[in-house]
């Protein structure tokens, strides 16, 4: 059955293109960054308030193989209690307010919270709903926005380095 998949996709792998010179030099920014900073690794919260997911697709994109966030010292984790940023994706729906406010209590100080995408700087193409209350600073303070709809995992990276150094 392999052989026969392999014959049908034709017998090259593909392999993907490492990431660009500039995603690397912002990697390295953010990690020197994060060192001077922290100390350590930067643990980051995600947070669903409402999104559709493109966000989501772009954030775990970091998380993969080809730009390997991990490298930089940014570590995604389960719980707020272990989180020094929270990024927040979507608009805030009316069922996630209290579970937002409850988040973002749980996560210990000093604490960063970036809103991620056009949905959550305002609202973006969900604004007015009856289902929705807003942007992420509706609901909780947020210290930086990474525009966009899905911002590019580069942008993100940017973001994350431009949050960190408005908190100085």
């Amino acid at each position: 059955m392999l052989r026969q998949l392999r014959a049908a996709l034709g017998a090259g792998i593909v392999t993907e293109a490492p990431p660009a010179p500039e995603v690397e030099a912002l990697g390295v920014r953010l990690a020197e960054e994060i060192r001077r900073r922290f100390g350590r690794s930067l643990a980051i919260r995600q947070v669903d308030a409402g999104s559709c997911n493109g966000c989501e697709l772009e954030i775990g994109g970091l998380t993969g193989p080809h730009y390997d966030l991990e490298r930089f010292g940014l570590h995604i984790v389960a719980s707020p209690r272990h989180a020094d940023c929270l990024l927040v994706t979507g608009p805030v729906t009316r069922n996630m307010v209290e579970p937002l406010r409850r988040t973002w209590q749980a996560t210990p100080d000093p604490k960063i919270v970036i809103a991620v995408g056009d949905c959550g700087r305002d609202g973006g193409i969900f604004a007015g709903s009856y289902a929705v209350v807003g942007g992420v600073a509706d609901v909780i303070p947020v210290d930086a926005v990474i525009p966009g709809c899905p911002p590019s995992p580069r942008a993100l990276l940017a973001g994350l380095l431009d949050a960190l150094g408005r908190r100085r």
